[in-house]
Protein backbone atom coordinates (compact mmCIF):
# COMPACT_ATOMS: atom_id res chain seq x y z
CA UNK A 1 0.00 0.00 0.00
CA UNK A 2 2.72 2.47 0.83
CA UNK A 3 4.47 1.49 -2.51
CA UNK A 4 1.61 3.05 -4.62
CA UNK A 5 0.98 5.69 -2.26
CA UNK A 6 4.47 6.73 -2.58
CA UNK A 7 3.23 5.80 -6.56
CA UNK A 8 0.43 8.31 -6.69
CA UNK A 9 2.58 11.14 -4.81
CA UNK A 10 5.39 11.21 -7.15
CA UNK A 11 2.80 11.09 -10.05
CA UNK A 12 1.03 14.05 -8.87
CA UNK A 13 4.40 15.83 -8.13
CA UNK A 14 5.41 15.59 -11.52
CA UNK A 15 1.50 16.83 -12.62
CA UNK A 16 1.77 19.58 -10.55
CA UNK A 17 5.80 20.70 -11.83
CA UNK A 18 4.46 20.05 -15.84
CA UNK A 19 1.57 22.19 -14.94
CA UNK A 20 3.91 25.40 -13.69
CA UNK A 21 6.09 24.57 -17.07
CA UNK A 22 3.04 25.15 -18.90
CA UNK A 23 2.20 28.74 -20.97
CA UNK A 24 -0.59 30.46 -18.52
CA UNK A 25 -2.93 31.97 -21.17
CA UNK A 26 -5.34 33.81 -18.84
CA UNK A 27 -2.05 35.00 -16.29
CA UNK A 28 -0.80 36.24 -20.04
CA UNK A 29 -3.43 38.60 -20.75
CA UNK A 30 -3.76 39.70 -17.04
CA UNK A 31 0.05 40.98 -17.39
CA UNK A 32 -0.82 42.32 -20.29
CA UNK A 33 -3.80 44.68 -19.46
CA UNK A 34 -1.55 45.89 -16.32
CA UNK A 35 1.35 46.83 -18.98
CA UNK A 36 -1.43 48.86 -20.24
CA UNK A 37 -2.28 50.49 -17.45
CA UNK A 38 1.91 51.19 -16.59
CA UNK A 39 2.15 52.94 -19.57
CA UNK A 40 -1.27 54.64 -19.48
CA UNK A 41 -0.22 58.43 -18.55
CA UNK A 42 3.17 58.15 -18.72
CA UNK A 43 3.97 59.56 -22.16
CA UNK A 44 2.21 62.62 -21.04
CA UNK A 45 4.04 62.69 -18.08
CA UNK A 46 7.10 62.56 -20.40
CA UNK A 47 5.78 65.44 -22.33
CA UNK A 48 5.13 67.85 -19.31
CA UNK A 49 9.23 66.73 -18.57
CA UNK A 50 10.21 67.96 -21.72
CA UNK A 51 10.98 71.61 -20.93
CA UNK A 52 10.46 72.66 -25.08
CA UNK A 53 6.93 70.79 -24.68
CA UNK A 54 5.62 71.26 -21.23
CA UNK A 55 3.54 74.67 -21.55
CA UNK A 56 2.10 73.99 -24.87
CA UNK A 57 1.16 70.31 -23.99
CA UNK A 58 -0.09 71.54 -20.41
CA UNK A 59 -2.31 74.12 -22.41
CA UNK A 60 -3.43 71.62 -24.78
CA UNK A 61 -5.07 69.70 -21.85
CA UNK A 62 -6.58 72.53 -20.26
CA UNK A 63 -4.47 73.43 -17.09
CA UNK A 64 -2.82 76.79 -15.99
CA UNK A 65 0.72 75.48 -15.62
CA UNK A 66 2.62 72.26 -16.47
CA UNK A 67 3.24 71.60 -12.50
CA UNK A 68 -0.91 71.49 -12.23
CA UNK A 69 -0.92 69.29 -15.30
CA UNK A 70 1.83 66.91 -13.69
CA UNK A 71 0.48 66.70 -10.61
CA UNK A 72 -2.50 65.83 -12.29
CA UNK A 73 -1.35 63.09 -13.89
CA UNK A 74 1.07 61.85 -11.36
CA UNK A 75 -2.33 61.57 -9.35
CA UNK A 76 -3.81 58.85 -11.84
CA UNK A 77 -1.06 57.31 -12.67
CA UNK A 78 0.28 56.49 -9.29
CA UNK A 79 -3.45 55.34 -8.09
CA UNK A 80 -2.92 52.90 -11.02
CA UNK A 81 0.84 51.76 -10.15
CA UNK A 82 -0.60 50.98 -6.59
CA UNK A 83 -3.30 48.52 -8.13
CA UNK A 84 -0.49 46.83 -10.57
CA UNK A 85 1.78 46.11 -7.52
CA UNK A 86 -0.72 44.92 -5.40
CA UNK A 87 -1.46 42.40 -8.05
CA UNK A 88 1.73 41.41 -9.25
CA UNK A 89 2.61 40.25 -5.46
CA UNK A 90 -0.12 38.40 -5.50
CA UNK A 91 1.41 36.67 -9.01
CA UNK A 92 4.98 36.42 -6.77
CA UNK A 93 3.16 34.45 -4.38
CA UNK A 94 1.43 31.91 -6.57
CA UNK A 95 3.78 31.58 -9.36
CA UNK A 96 7.40 33.34 -8.73
CA UNK A 97 8.48 36.07 -11.21
CA UNK A 98 6.20 35.16 -14.40
CA UNK A 99 8.73 34.40 -16.61
CA UNK A 100 8.96 33.67 -20.61
CA UNK A 101 8.22 30.14 -19.72
CA UNK A 102 5.06 30.87 -18.09
CA UNK A 103 3.45 33.88 -19.93
CA UNK A 104 5.97 34.05 -22.94
CA UNK A 105 7.31 37.47 -24.40
CA UNK A 106 6.46 40.54 -23.69
CA UNK A 107 4.40 39.86 -21.09
CA UNK A 108 7.72 38.37 -18.95
CA UNK A 109 8.25 41.71 -19.08
CA UNK A 110 5.16 43.31 -17.48
CA UNK A 111 5.92 42.41 -13.83
CA UNK A 112 9.16 43.96 -13.90
CA UNK A 113 7.89 47.44 -15.33
CA UNK A 114 5.33 47.39 -12.37
CA UNK A 115 8.42 47.19 -9.82
CA UNK A 116 11.26 49.05 -11.22
CA UNK A 117 7.79 52.21 -11.46
CA UNK A 118 7.33 51.35 -7.35
CA UNK A 119 8.89 51.47 -3.97
CA UNK A 120 9.74 47.82 -3.73
CA UNK A 121 12.75 47.59 -6.24
CA UNK A 122 14.67 46.05 -3.05
CA UNK A 123 12.51 43.99 -1.87
CA UNK A 124 12.32 42.40 -5.27
CA UNK A 125 15.66 42.83 -6.94
CA UNK A 126 16.98 39.38 -6.12
CA UNK A 127 13.92 37.80 -7.61
CA UNK A 128 14.31 39.47 -10.44
CA UNK A 129 18.22 38.25 -10.59
CA UNK A 130 17.30 34.98 -10.51
CA UNK A 131 14.95 35.53 -13.25
CA UNK A 132 17.49 37.19 -15.52
CA UNK A 133 20.27 34.44 -14.87
CA UNK A 134 17.99 31.62 -15.82
CA UNK A 135 16.49 33.30 -19.29
CA UNK A 136 13.24 34.19 -17.76
CA UNK A 137 13.53 37.81 -17.81
CA UNK A 138 16.01 40.10 -20.30
CA UNK A 139 19.26 40.39 -19.01
CA UNK A 140 19.35 43.92 -19.61
CA UNK A 141 16.24 44.50 -17.40
CA UNK A 142 17.88 43.37 -14.75
CA UNK A 143 21.00 46.08 -14.82
CA UNK A 144 18.69 48.33 -14.92
CA UNK A 145 16.82 47.66 -12.03
CA UNK A 146 19.87 46.53 -10.13
CA UNK A 147 21.28 50.77 -11.71
CA UNK A 148 17.81 51.87 -10.14
CA UNK A 149 18.34 50.45 -6.90
CA UNK A 150 21.94 51.79 -6.48
CA UNK A 151 20.80 55.19 -7.53
CA UNK A 152 17.89 55.22 -4.83
CA UNK A 153 20.60 54.26 -2.49
CA UNK A 154 23.01 57.41 -3.36
CA UNK A 155 25.61 54.20 -4.64
CA UNK A 156 27.13 54.24 -8.04
CA UNK A 157 25.46 52.09 -10.86
CA UNK A 158 27.15 49.73 -12.29
CA UNK A 159 25.69 49.97 -16.00
CA UNK A 160 25.04 53.34 -16.77
CA UNK A 161 20.92 53.39 -17.10
CA UNK A 162 19.81 55.63 -14.82
CA UNK A 163 19.39 59.65 -15.95
CA UNK A 164 18.15 61.96 -12.81
CA UNK A 165 17.89 65.55 -12.95
CA UNK A 166 20.03 66.52 -9.37
CA UNK A 167 21.30 69.71 -7.91
CA UNK A 168 25.49 70.03 -7.52
CA UNK A 169 27.08 71.50 -4.38
CA UNK A 170 27.33 74.83 -6.82
CA UNK A 171 23.56 75.07 -6.70
CA UNK A 172 23.18 74.10 -10.20
CA UNK A 173 20.56 72.43 -11.59
CA UNK A 174 21.57 69.64 -14.38
CA UNK A 175 20.07 66.16 -15.91
CA UNK A 176 22.83 63.97 -16.04
CA UNK A 177 23.21 60.34 -16.47
CA UNK A 178 24.13 59.34 -12.30
CA UNK A 179 27.36 58.17 -11.66
CA UNK A 180 28.81 55.21 -12.65
CA UNK A 181 31.60 52.56 -11.06
CA UNK A 182 34.73 52.08 -12.68
CA UNK A 183 33.52 54.24 -15.89
CA UNK A 184 36.25 53.67 -18.00
CA UNK A 185 34.79 49.92 -18.58
CA UNK A 186 30.97 50.42 -18.94
CA UNK A 187 30.27 50.43 -21.95
CA UNK A 188 31.99 46.26 -22.17
CA UNK A 189 29.37 45.79 -18.88
CA UNK A 190 26.50 47.12 -21.26
CA UNK A 191 27.09 45.42 -24.07
CA UNK A 192 27.66 41.70 -21.69
CA UNK A 193 24.20 42.73 -20.45
CA UNK A 194 22.69 43.39 -23.81
CA UNK A 195 22.32 46.59 -23.48
CA UNK A 196 22.23 47.84 -27.41
CA UNK A 197 23.92 51.82 -26.85
CA UNK A 198 27.09 52.90 -25.30
CA UNK A 199 26.93 54.92 -22.18
CA UNK A 200 27.23 58.09 -24.53
CA UNK A 201 24.42 56.91 -27.39
CA UNK A 202 21.39 56.32 -24.69
CA UNK A 203 22.30 59.67 -22.97
CA UNK A 204 22.10 61.44 -26.15
CA UNK A 205 18.78 59.14 -26.34
CA UNK A 206 17.11 60.75 -23.37
CA UNK A 207 18.23 64.26 -24.09
CA UNK A 208 21.43 64.22 -21.95
CA UNK A 209 25.02 65.26 -22.55
CA UNK A 210 27.14 62.29 -20.97
CA UNK A 211 30.13 62.99 -18.79
CA UNK A 212 32.04 61.37 -16.02
CA UNK A 213 30.86 62.32 -12.73
CA UNK A 214 31.96 61.90 -9.28
CA UNK A 215 29.13 61.10 -5.81
CA UNK A 216 30.72 63.86 -3.97
CA UNK A 217 29.79 66.00 -6.70
CA UNK A 218 26.17 65.79 -6.28
CA UNK A 219 24.15 67.77 -3.23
Amino acid sequence: MKYILLILFIIATSYSLNAQSKMNTGLKKQLDSIMVLDQKYRDTLMLLMNPQKADSVAKRLNFLSKGEASTHYWGLQQRLDSLNVVFVESVFQKYGYPGKTLVDTPANESAWYIIQHSSKISQYLPMMKKAAESGELPFKLYAMMLDRDLMNHGKEQVYGTQVTCRKFKNIKDECIVWPIKDPANVNRRRKAAGLPLTVEQNATRLGVVYRVIAIDQLQ
